[in-house]
């Protein structure tokens, strides 16, 4: 992978979770039945950051827990980092709850479907919304994000790769381009 450019620091990610805080607050008309589902394995640490933004600002914290959609993805291949964890189990109830799944990226979608399916094999949400920090388009399924953190166009020769301190010891999204495409 050859580095192209950065797109977000540290600041800029703050700025943005904070921002999908606020605008999860305002749609939902506050933080009633809400259950925050971090995509494993950057959207859990994302997730965990959206309920501290908003424990801030609503002084109430919302439930958040994690899935791991790999018994669900329909495209394991070598070039997807795939979660070893097996287990898809949500250890909080989401039956009638408003449901706001989070991811670092959005690309195809897939990931989003196997959530999903995920989500909906522990029990039947009211409402199920998504939020990323970051759209990079290229969609083969029909999903959209309700919060998006930042638009990034990119062609499909490009990667996207979202580091969290949590995860990877820095915060940062950066592009590069895949070897051998210039």
């Amino acid at each position: 992978m050859e580095f192209k450019a950065s797109l977000m620091d540290e600041k800029a990610i703050e700025r943005a979770l904070i921002r999908i805080s606020h605008e999860i607050v305002e749609k939902n008309k506050g933080v009633k039945d809400l259950v925050l589902v971090g995509i494993k394995r950057r959207g859990v640490p994302l997730a965990q950051r959206i309920m501290e933004n908003i424990e801030k600002f609503e002084g109430e914290a919302i439930p958040v827990t994690s899935v791991d959609i790999t018994l669900y993805r329909d495209d394991l291949q070598e070039d997807y980092e795939v979660p070893q964890i097996k287990d898809s189990r949500i250890d909080v109830p989401i039956r009638n709850k408003k449901v706001i799944l989070v991811d670092d990226v959005l690309y195809t979608g897939r990931t989003v479907r196997a959530a999903l399916d995920a989500v909906t094999a522990n029990g039947r949400p009211q409402s199920i919304q998504l939020a990323v920090l970051i759209d990079r388009g290229h969609r083969e399924l029909p999903i959209r994000a309700d919060y998006v953190g930042k638009n990034v166009p990119t062609s499909r020769e490009e990667l996207i790769k979202v580091q969290l301190m949590e995860v990877d010891g820095r915060n940062a999204v950066d592009i590069y381009l895949r070897e051998g495409e210039r």
